[in-house]
């Protein structure tokens, strides 16, 4: 049996996806208590769902004010052109900054939209002017910052 898509899911499979993405720490034994099942047809599950490729990977979620990043902000980007070849060197120049923790390529006004973290605005500042101002490509640069995080969700909506 193997997944082939969200289709090929059933509840239980999803009940271990949505308590997984709450608590990547629980062992296999509270995990196959939570979804009422044994250990051992609990674990099958799991390994189905990672070769399936619906769990990526397991992570920690990091306080990013414990660790001195204080601004968290937005850069919203128009590119000169859409050619292949720039954008792809964007891209890859792009996911090489580590203050870089989110990249999307958008529809409508702008280009794409990089999520920032930096110590401080002057950091920040350092990290607009000398290294995403001078990505391929990039045209204009439109900046925003966090006032209030009101919802900072890491897991997806799993219909149970």
């Amino acid at each position: 049996m193997a997944y082939e898509s969200a289709r090929d899911l059933d509840r239980i499979d999803r009940l271990i996806l949505d308590a997984l993405q709450k608590n990547a720490r629980l062992t296999m034994a509270e995990l196959a208590e939570q979804v009422s099942l044994s250990p051992s047809p609990c674990w099958r599950r799991v390994q189905l769902l990672e070769r399936g490729g619906f769990i990526v990977g397991y992570h920690a979620r990091l306080d990013r004010r414990r660790l001195g990043l204080g601004v968290h902000g937005f850069v919203n980007l128009r590119m000169e052109n859409h050619a292949p070849r720039t954008a792809a060197s964007f891209e890859r120049q792009v996911v090489a900054l580590p203050e870089v923790i989110a990249c999307q390529n958008l529809s409508g006004q702008y280009d794409y939209q990089l999520e920032v973290v930096a110590a401080d605005h002057e950091a920040f500042a350092r990290l607009v002017r000398e290294k995403i101002r001078s990505l391929p490509g990039v045209k204009d640069i439109y900046t925003s910052f966090t006032l209030k995080e009101v919802k900072t969700a890491a897991a997806l909506p799993v219909e149970t």
